[in-house]
């Protein structure tokens, strides 16, 4: 993300020069989260003249793998964390002078990487394209939506369940006495693109973009979204897949913590709303050799090269295994149902926005040309779902997948016949997870992947999430069920 090229000389003259007092050093564990821990310029050899070759720089520093979700045992808890000195950004939302470091996790015996750390496989996954020879560059533009609430509350125990949502501009409260309600509540799934007062997180996601930008973030547009209570969306400049994996986690990181300072709160949550429209994740992708668009053919239909298709018709044929990675919640399948507004049809067409894949068509530019795969939601790890978006695209180029004919209907108006000829994606996480254990094999080309990260991953989601789930009443059940 750095312009210049960071080097650890730079980084600590840096450090010196600007009077940081604090180095975050930022990680991501399995399911998606940043974890960070914080040291002192010393650490990284402030005042020491070997201090850019040595100490941090050359042995890492070590942490409790045991303690972040999806990774080591506690017998073998030791972990080491090697910082990427390019990533160095001045942390613009921290109150004392902070220099935060993305780093790369280690295995302290061996010194190789950790081949859970999500960040190297996302780097394996750009090594693996080059070795192909069909690209030596995967761009990537993901839309990650999400909702800004005024008040969030949730709780569970033995004998009660509940969430509880406001928003100042929902809807739902069009009669409450706000002392005064000023009104002009957007309307349930009518929140695309009214001007303020509307729309009224019009100042606050500018501030947002303001602040992304001062973190090297290349935004295009941010809009209200269509549902009531706060949907938003912001738009990235696509970038490479690991320089856009590193600025998803930025992306995520400045619109929760504008939030929290305005006294909202963000979430990325794919349903948290019933009966309004989900948030969801579309990827925009496409593929580059020395500079030349792979994906473009001006005879092409909707200007698809046929290596384009191909990677089309990877992305249908493993797709129920990608929505393991790339709608990895029990929450997305809330928004993943057939018949309403998701594209949940394992189909691809020209502009239409309600099949799985759909070939944007704004532009007749070589250098635009791509395509975009809609049922991603936010809740996935970067790093983890466009690697696996790519692995799939490559599997359909190399072993010349045929995605068949375009599906240019309306998939929200077929008759339950034409609507049942149709795959679809997944029903539940559950059926995404056993799809995943049934299709890998596209995960493991070139190492990208391993099958300890897949068994993980698998264990993870299983007893951590679904199990969780499934084990708990749900309060519309006593609705259902109470009374029989």
């Amino acid at each position: 993300m750095a312009s210049d090229k960071l080097t650890p000389e730079k980084i600590i003259k840096k450090v010196k020069d600007e009077g940081i007092r604090y180095i975050d050093l930022k990680f991501i564990d399995l399911p998606g989260l940043w974890q960070h821990f914080t040291i002192t310029p010393s650490e990284i050899g402030v005042g020491d003249p070997d201090g850019a070759t040595n100490g941090i720089w050359k042995d890492g520093i070590g942490f409790d793998g045991s303690s972040i979700r999806g990774f080591q045992e506690i017998h073998e808890s030791d972990m080491l964390l090697k910082l990427d000195p390019s990533t160095a950004i001045v942390d613009p939302l921290c109150q004392h002078p902070t220099l935060s470091i993305i780093c790369d996790i280690h295995d302290p015996i061996t010194q190789k990487p950790y081949t859970r750390d999500p960040r190297y496989i996302a780097q394996k996954a750009v090594k693996y394209l080059k070795s192909t020879g069909i690209a030596d560059t995967c761009y990537c533009g993901p839309e990650a939506e999400f909702f800004i609430f005024d008040d969030v509350r949730f709780d569970q125990d033995q004998h009660s369940a509940y969430f509880y949502i406001d928003s100042v501009e929902a809807d739902w409260n069009s009669g409450k006495d706000e002392k005064p309600n000023l009104a002009y509540k957007s309307r349930y799934k009518e929140g695309y693109f009214p001007a303020p007062p509307t729309d009224s997180l019009q100042d606050l996601r500018s501030e947002i973009v303001d602040v992304m930008a001062s973190v090297g973030l290349d935004i295009e547009v941010h809009h209200h979204e269509v549902a009531t209570a706060g949907q938003c969306e912001i738009d990235m400049k696509y970038k490479d897949l690991l320089t856009m994996a590193d600025q998803l986690q930025w992306f995520k990181y400045v619109i929760k913590n504008v939030c929290r300072k305005h006294g909202r709160v963000a979430t990325f949550m794919p349903k948290p709303l019933f009966q309004d429209n989900g948030s969801g994740m579309h990827t925009h992708q496409s593929l580059f050799k020395d500079g030349k668009n792979m994906f473009y053919d001006s005879k092409g239909y909707a200007l698809l090269s046929q290596t384009a298709k191909f990677y089309i018709g990877g992305l249908l044929k493993h797709a129920e295994a990608l929505c393991a990675i790339c709608s990895p919640s029990t929450n997305s399948y809330k928004r993943l149902v057939p018949g309403f507004e998701a594209p949940v049809n394992l189909v691809y067409s020209a502009r239409n926005r309600s099949a799985a894949v759909r070939i944007p068509m704004y532009s007749d530019d070589p250098k635009s040309k791509r395509i975009e795969f809609r049922p991603p939601d936010a809740t996935s790890n970067g790093y983890l779902a466009l690697s696996a978006m790519l692995m799939a695209g490559l599997d359909g180029i190399i072993n010349k997948i045929d995605p068949g004919q375009p599906f240019d209907k309306d998939t929200f108006t077929l008759s339950a016949k034409e609507s049942r000829k149709l795959r679809t994606v997944p029903g539940s996480l559950e059926q995404a997870i056993n799809a995943l254990e049934k299709d890998h094999k596209f995960l493991l080309s070139g190492d990208v992947f391993t099958p300890d990260v897949i068994d993980t991953w698998i264990r993870y989601k299983r007893t951590k999430e679904i199990d969780e789930v499934r084990l708990r009443p749900h309060p519309h059940e006593f609705y259902l069920y109470f009374d029989v």
